[in-house]
């Protein structure tokens, strides 16, 4: 499957090779676009073509029963063929991440260089987001005519503000009709799936960076073990301060980062 894609251009002639970003659960290539932009323009580590992807079940990408990782991998390296033609570096936050993973893993020409950010190739048993899809799910869009009223209906199941509004990113409303830009039925169907990551007999020997928030206990040290089985030419870097969202909590950081490691010649 070809994903919608959202491009940065850098100004001038690239010089160095594009940079595929993929976001995470419930996300969307939108909340990745100022990012995007500064990366595009050589901010980080040379002008270069930046192409943000939706996957699939999210923003405007099609929608699938299938919503495991084997899809998501695959659309990955369609979506590279079609609008790169080689390798790409490749820049997974979260499910994007292990989506990422698996890319890497399955279609290995695919990519260049490897970014995860925040995500580790095991299982989360503590993580389930299925309370919020419950929580978007009973939302009575019928009753919807401006985000703000969605927002008071999402409270009771989702008490978080900063949460509800990255949820709410993935309304749409348009002519006076509410509709979510995510395929609920099939990420609550496949949530086990989500949270767990494919048996894969392969290793990765490209060089690869897991940034991971130092606030954030989605990558801890008994993660390390399962990171350098697959990916031995890792390096494993936190953001000081940041949360599971450290590209939104700690941007300069994370861009410095990403930067250092898109610049290294070692």
């Amino acid at each position: 499957m070809r994903l919608n894609t959202i491009i940065a251009e850098p100004t001038g002639a690239p010089v160095a090779p594009p940079l595929v970003i993929v976001h995470g659960l419930f996300g969307s290539a939108r909340n990745w676009g100022a990012l995007a932009k500064r990366i595009a323009q050589g901010h980080v580590a040379g002008p270069r073509r930046v192409i943000a992807v939706d996957l699939r079940n999210h923003g405007d990408s099609p929608w699938d029963d299938d919503a495991t990782y084997p899809a998501l991998a695959a659309d990955l390296a369609d979506t590279i063929a079609a609008e790169v033609g080689g390798p790409a570096d490749v820049l997974g936050h979260s499910m994007g991440g292990k989506a990422a993973m698996l890319l890497a893993l399955t279609v290995p020409e695919a990519v260049n260089r490897l970014i995860i950010a925040d995500i580790a190739p095991v299982a989360y048993t503590g993580h389930s987001h299925a309370p919020y899809i419950d929580a978007m799910q009973a939302v009575d869009l019928s009753a919807i005519t401006r985000r703000s009223q969605a927002d008071v209906q999402l409270q009771a199941g989702v008490p978080d503000r900063a949460l509800r509004a990255f949820l709410l990113q993935s309304l749409a409303v348009e002519g006076g009709t509410a509709r979510w830009k995510l395929n609920l039925t099939a990420l609550a169907a496949h949530m086990g799936d989500i949270l767990s990551f494919p048996a894969v007999d392969a290793t990765w020997e490209g060089r690869a960076l897991f940034v991971h928030g130092g606030a954030s206990d989605y990558v801890a040290a008994a993660h390390r073990p399962s990171v350098k089985a697959r990916f031995p030419n890792t390096r494993l870097v936190a953001v000081k301060d940041a949360g599971h969202w450290l590209h939104a909590d700690k941007p300069e950081a994370f861009l410095e980062t990403v930067g250092a490691f898109l610049r290294a010649t070692d």
